[in-house]
C-alpha cells in the first residue's frame, strides 16, 4: 500500500476511480435491472452525461494551474481527455448499434434530419485527432502543429454543449423544460474560457498570490557568523 500511494497521488487516484464511477454503475444497474423502461436511452444519456462532465475537468486543469499555482492537474489533464473520448465512443457507439442496429442509411437520415445529432457528430469526429495525438510522440512530430491542432478543443466543447443541451426536452433559450443541467454546464464552460482571457487571468492569479503571501512561512534569517 505504502508503495501504491508512493506511486500515484490522491488526486490521481480519485480522477480514475471518479472517471471509471459512471460505468461501473451503469454496469451495476445493468445486471440488477435498474435502467428505466427504456435501457439503452438510459445509458446513452449516462455516457454523455459522463463524457460532457469528464470534457469540463480536462478544461478546468489549465485554469486551476494558472490561477493559483497548483500544477498536478496539468499531468492529468491528457487522462481525462482520454476518458471524455472513451465516454464518447461508447455513446456514439450505442446510438449506432444498439439503437439503429448499424443500419447506416437510416443512421445517415438520422443524423441529417436531427441537427442536435449532427452537431454531436461533428463533435465527436474531431475528438478522434485529439485522441490519437494525443501521446508524447505526436508532440514531438506535430511540433508547433500539436497545439495547434489541440486549441480545437475550444470549438468542440461549445458544440457539445449545444448537443446536450439540444437534445433535451426544454428551450435552453427561453428557459423552459428540462434545461438545468445544460445550463450549468454552459455556465461552467463559459467561465473556463472566461478565466482564459489574459485581461481576466493575469489579475486574479496576481490576487491570489497576494492573498498567499501572509500564509507562507517566513524564510529563515541567515545568522550573523560568530566572532
Amino acid at each position: 500500500m505504502k508503495k501504491f500511494l508512493q506511486r500515484y497521488t490522491p488526486l490521481q487516484i480519485i480522477m480514475h476511480l471518479g472517471a471509471w464511477f459512471p460505468l461501473a454503475r451503469i454496469l451495476v444497474d445493468l445486471l440488477a435491472d435498474n435502467l428505466t423502461a427504456n435501457p439503452i436511452q438510459a445509458i446513452e444519456q449516462r455516457t454523455g452525461r459522463a463524457a460532457v462532465t469528464l470534457l469540463l475537468l480536462s478544461l478546468a486543469c489549465t485554469p486551476l494551474n494558472s490561477l493559483f499555482g497548483w500544477k498536478e492537474p496539468l499531468k492529468r489533464r491528457r487522462a481525462l481527455g482520454l476518458y471524455t473520448f472513451m465516454y464518447a465512443a461508447i455513446h456514439v457507439i450505442i446510438f449506432a448499434d444498439l439503437d439503429y442496429g448499424l443500419a447506416w442509411s437510416l443512421i445517415l437520415q438520422t443524423v441529417f434530419q436531427k441537427p442536435y445529432i449532427l452537431v454531436g457528430m461533428t463533435a465527436f469526429l474531431l475528438l478522434i485527432p485529439l485522441a490519437v495525438t494525443s501521446f508524447d510522440i505526436w508532440k514531438i512530430r506535430l511540433k508547433k502543429n500539436w497545439k495547434r491542432l489541440h486549441q480545437v478543443i475550444y470549438f468542440i466543447a461549445p458544440l457539445v454543449i449545444l448537443h446536450y443541451a439540444w437534445s433535451k426536452k426544454g428551450d435552453i433559450f427561453s428557459l423552459q423544460g428540462d434545461i438545468l443541467r445544460p445550463l450549468v454546464y454552459g455556465i461552467v464552460l463559459l467561465l473556463l474560457m472566461i478565466l482564459r482571457i489574459p485581461a481576466v487571468k493575469r489579475p486574479l492569479a496576481s490576487f491570489w498570490t497576494r492573498l498567499r503571501v501572509p500564509f507562507k512561512e517566513p524564510r529563515p534569517r541567515p545568522q550573523a557568523p560568530l566572532d
